[in-house]
Order: C-alpha cells, then sequence, then structure tokens
C-alpha cells in the first residue's frame, strides 16, 4: 500500500470529467489546486468540492486566496479581501493622541485576524480545505511579483501580522502555508517567467527575509520555498535544495511541518543545476530535496492532461525502480492539513456573530 500521495494536481474546468476522476483516485496524487477557471458561483464551487472529496475523502482541495490581486473568487458573496500591504499600513498609522503608543500595530493585529477568518471560513463554506497563504517575503521595494501581496519591509512586522492572519485562519478551521522561504521579496525577477538569483549571504538572508521563519517556528503548519537560486548558499533553487530544506528550515530552524513546492510548470523549476528538466524529473529533485508536496499547475489544459498522467507515471516508475521512496512522515503531515472540524454552511456564516464581527475590522 502507498504511504505518500505527494502529487498536487489542477482540473481544467467547472467540473471533474472523467480524465480528472481517474488521475484524482491514483495513490500518488494527495490533492487539487484550483483556480478562478475552476469558479463559476458559490453553487458551483461547492459541488466540485465534494465531486474531489466523493472521489477520495482524503484528498487536500487548495487554492492560492491571499487577498488583494491573488484571490481566486471574487464574486457571488465572496468578501474581497485587502492585500496584505495594507495591514501593514494600518501598524504604521499614527495613534491618536488619546490612545497609547503601539496601539496602531494592535489594530493592525486584529484587523488582520479579522481577515485570516474571513478568509478561511468563505473558503470553508465551500469547501476548499487550505489556502496558500500568507505571504512572508519582504517588500523590498523592487519585485513586482511581490509587490503588496507582502505585509511590510520590517521582519518583525511580517511575523506578527502572519501570525495574526494565520490566527484566523485557524478560527476558520483551516491550516496555512506560508512562502516563499527563505525570501522572495529582494529578487526583482517573476520566477514564473525567469530564474531569480539572490546574491546575499545565508547569514545575511537569515537575519532579515527569513527571520519570521525562526520567530513563527512554533505556529507554522506548511511553507512553501522560493523558485529563486541564493548562489551563497547553494546552486540550486530552495524548493530543490536539500541544504535549504533539510540543514537550514529542518536543522536549524526546527520546522516540522508539511513543505510544498511552489509550481513546478514556473519557468525558474524548469531547470536544475542548468540544465532543463521535465515536470517528472523536477518532482523527483524536489522529493528528494526534502519537499513533501509537489505542485504542478495548469496541466491539465495541455493537450487533455497528459503531463499529468506522464509525471504521475514516472513517478510511480521511480518509486517502483527504488529511485524514490515513499515517506510516512510526508504523508501525515499532508494529512495533518485537512480540516478537523466540519464546516459551517454559507447560510449559517452569513449570520454567524464571529464572521460578522470580523467583517467589520477588515481594513
Amino acid at each position: 500500500m502507498n504511504t505518500h500521495a505527494p502529487l498536487i494536481i489542477d482540473v481544467a474546468g467547472l467540473a471533474l470529467t472523467e480524465a480528472d476522476e481517474r488521475r484524482l483516485a491514483h495513490p500518488l496524487v494527495g490533492g487539487v489546486i484550483l483556480f478562478a477557471r475552476n469558479w463559476q458561483d458559490r453553487a458551483q464551487l461547492t459541488d466540485l468540492c465534494q465531486h474531489i472529496k466523493a472521489v477520495r475523502a482524503d484528498l487536500l482541495i487548495a487554492v492560492d486566496h491571499e487577498g488583494g490581486r491573488v484571490q481566486r473568487f471574487r464574486s457571488d458573496g465572496f468578501t474581497h479581501l485587502p492585500p496584505m500591504a495594507a495591514l501593514g499600513a494600518l501598524w504604521m498609522q499614527k495613534a491618536r493622541a488619546s490612545e497609547p503608543a503601539g496601539a496602531s500595530a494592535l489594530k493592525a493585529c486584529n484587523a488582520a485576524v479579522a481577515v485570516g477568518h474571513v478568509l478561511g471560513s468563505e473558503l470553508r463554506a465551500c469547501g476548499v480545505d487550505l489556502s496558500f497563504a500568507p505571504v512572508l517575503d519582504l517588500d523590498h521595494g523592487g519585485s513586482s511579483v511581490i509587490g503588496d501581496r507582502a505585509f511590510a519591509r520590517d521582519p518583525r512586522v511580517v511575523t506578527l501580522l502572519a501570525q495574526s492572519v494565520i490566527q484566523g485562519m485557524l478560527r476558520s478551521g483551516m491550516a496555512h502555508c506560508a512562502k516563499h522561504f527563505p525570501g522572495h521579496g529582494y529578487v526583482r525577477a517573476d520566477s514564473h517567467l525567469a530564474i531569480p538569483v539572490d546574491n546575499r549571504s545565508l547569514k545575511a538572508i537569515l537575519a532579515d527575509d527569513a527571520a519570521p521563519y525562526a520567530w513563527l517556528g512554533a505556529t507554522l503548519r506548511a511553507v512553501m520555498p522560493a523558485h529563486v537560486i541564493y548562489p551563497r548558499v547553494d546552486a540550486r533553487p530552495a524548493g530543490f535544495s536539500p541544504r535549504w530544506l533539510q540543514q537550514v528550515l529542518r536543522e536549524q530552524l526546527g520546522f516540522r511541518g508539511a513543505v510544498f513546492s511552489d509550481d513546478l510548470s514556473m519557468e525558474a523549476a524548469r531547470y536544475i543545476d542548468g540544465h532543463p528538466v521535465g515536470y517528472a524529473e523536477a518532482a523527483l529533485a524536489a522529493l528528494s530535496a526534502g519537499v513533501d508536496l509537489v505542485v504542478l499547475c495548469n496541466q491539465s489544459l495541455v493537450d487533455n492532461g497528459a503531463p499529468i498522467d506522464d509525471a504521475i507515471e514516472q513517478l510511480a516508475k521511480a518509486q517502483w525502480r527504488g529511485d524514490w521512496n515513499a515517506q510516512p512522515a510526508s504523508e501525515e503531515r499532508r494529512l495533518s492539513l485537512l480540516p478537523v472540524a466540519p464546516a459551517m454552511d454559507w447560510d449559517d456564516l452569513m449570520v454567524d456573530a464571529a464572521y460578522m464581527n470580523a467583517l467589520g475590522l477588515l481594513p
């Protein structure tokens, strides 16, 4: 019996096809990542999630739903969440004369809890298990792909606001995935389109961009590494680097949760050690480096999903050959991200006092 379902794949449309069902039933597939193309309205999304769970109840249904410009579902009652930079701006507001020092920071943390609560509650009411949020990247001012997705430049502010968003998500019964370890905000290049390179030393990165991961060591349930190369630490992008994932993240920082790869179809994941790689080879490299779950996006749209079928087949062959061994600990981490308590349905959520209070606290 397989003891590790590492693949997180996508589906093409608003409902599952027979091919989707076949892929999702495969024991190497552990979950689904949804996109805006999988959204029509709440009823359709709820039906889709129920259909996914009917294929396998243990499948993890995930989405990139951070707020601001990265929010997949925006209509039919979904709250338009602010970008995380709005929470950082709230933190920096000057307190009124009648307020104690630090009042703005406390208000920002309270608003961040509300953001996480609303985000998680609305997604869970439609059947989604996990959002790949919050972003822990620092806003160095030059990254277009990060930009206002970051809370702030100061890692201390990022840490406390992220912790508050996580607290709100946990109130809704949803886990989280912090990204992009050890930091994507310093580099200008977009890893979707190029291979970013950060030439700083390990000491400099740990003291600045990676500091939130150390300070949140007892909080974080899941982490997603960046497709960024830090050549003074390792020649490979962080998501393919045993040094970053095992020596730094696991051993030095003591992280014990799940590690997701970023999307393996991104340009920065298409090359390892300067050589082009296929999706299966990239997946195997990530798993060997210490990743628990590998994410492959948008391939159901290519040749009727042939790239997903090939990745599944190649990973199965590698397992059979002994080139990759299933990791029971990784499977335990995947299963630990599934919600434990039943979700509140949408109608009940709309009259829930805690949810309504959270709506009133949004910036």
